[in-house]
């Protein structure tokens, strides 16, 4: 068993952030604050790459470079604060197609996803709180899809969604969906959201065409397993993110000086930096076991998917604080970019649903594994 990464994944890794880097990704998340939208010539760029298309098999058009290769893209990803749709399409609509579609259904959708062509989402809550497969309101009958979605991530900007709705046609059950969202049947309406870099939408769906994801029964089963898979390579992302939030507070804390020191100096600006540290190692860790295990299709997947996607959720909304905490009266100005990642941080603790539900299902996982006591 290892838990390493490998070189090559690495080096896509590191070629991603020189890329990042040279194209002022932040910046540009940051012009999208007032207009909302996504960067569209750096999703272009990452198409022509083959970014998009990482952990797609070579069959269906994309790199197929491994789940390793789609984690560091992931971490540079979150590092930079690049405004664009890939956790929607990548993680959640092309990781659905490609494990539970037909071959056409593949052929069709994750080519177009790998070059740069296609945008998708996942529509999957119903208002606020979490929305569980028995409480969909969301029905499918004779192949078209009513109800409404909200909020949906990048709604406004996909063109297809895989959404979870209630499948009368098949005797009732919770079913994955491809929706093609701009039918006359599909009205989207923009959301307000923290982190206006990732737009948030409202989906009504009157009678629009929805063709069933694969031709297997799908369930609360599957909808869970895609819930982990997605949660992967998004913890990777939120580490980026406090790795960033971190490098920040380390490098002002150095430079800014109060009573003739550096506040780096100071014993409560290391001991905040310390913790931030301690909470960053311990959301690696567990995202390093989460890889490996969604790489090996492992059966502890769903277990080390929970832990990783709590840790890391805890550990960058406490890197994004303490970022802004270190940084003082600057911190808390518009000028300053602390807040940019505290909006991301939030987002993404929530793109899943909230760490409650995370919480429970690691219980549950770990209820399961646990020995039993003889009397």
């Amino acid at each position: 068993m290892n838990f390493e990464i490998s070189d090559d994944a690495r080096a896509i890794g590191e070629e991603a952030r020189t890329l990042l880097q040279r194209r002022q990704a932040r910046a540009a998340a940051r012009q999208l604050l007032d207009c909302g939208g996504h960067d569209q010539a750096l999703w272009q760029t990452m198409g022509e790459l083959g970014w998009l298309g990482v952990n797609i098999g070579t069959d269906d058009g994309g790199a197929q470079a491994g789940v390793e290769a789609l984690c560091m893209l992931a971490q540079e990803l979150g590092h930079a604060l690049a405004a664009v749709p890939f956790a929607s399409t990548v993680y959640l609509f092309a990781d659905a197609v490609a494990q539970l579609g037909t071959p056409q259904q593949r052929s069709e959708q994750l080519s177009a996803v790998a070059a740069g062509r296609l945008v998708g989402t996942l529509a999957l809550a119903e208002g606020l709180g979490e929305t569980h497969a028995d409480t969909l309101a969301c029905r499918v009958r004779g192949g078209r899809l009513s109800g409404r979605k909200w909020p949906v991530v990048d709604g406004l900007a996909a063109q297809r969604a895989v959404v979870v709705a209630w499948d009368h046609d098949a005797g009732g059950e919770a079913a994955l969906f491809l929706v093609r969202l701009d039918h006359p049947g599909v009205q989207r309406a923009a959301l307000a959201g923290i982190d206006p870099s990732r737009e948030l939408a409202q989906l009504v769906f009157d009678r629009a065409p929805a063709e069933r994801l694969g031709t297997q029964p799908h369930g609360p089963a599957a909808l869970e397993r895609m819930l982990a898979r997605a949660a992967v390579p998004m913890a990777f992302e939120q580490i980026g993110g406090a790795q960033a939030c971190l490098d920040m507070a380390v490098a002002y804390a150095k430079t800014r000086y109060a009573f003739g020191r550096p506040i780096g100096s100071f014993q409560a600006i290391k001991h905040k930096l310390a913790d931030v540290y301690i909470a960053l190692e311990l959301a690696r860790s567990n995202a390093y076991f989460a890889a490996w295990a969604l790489a090996h299709d492992a059966p502890e997947l769903p277990q080390a998917a929970a832990a990783a996607r709590i840790s890391a959720s805890e550990a960058y909304l406490l890197a994004a604080k303490e970022n802004i905490q270190t940084h003082g009266g600057l911190g808390v100005t518009w000028e300053a970019d602390c807040h940019l990642y505290l909006r991301r941080g939030r987002h993404l603790g929530l793109a899943l649903g909230g760490l409650g539900a995370w919480k429970d299902r690691l219980a549950q996982q770990l209820a399961k594994t646990a020995p039993q006591r003889k009397n």
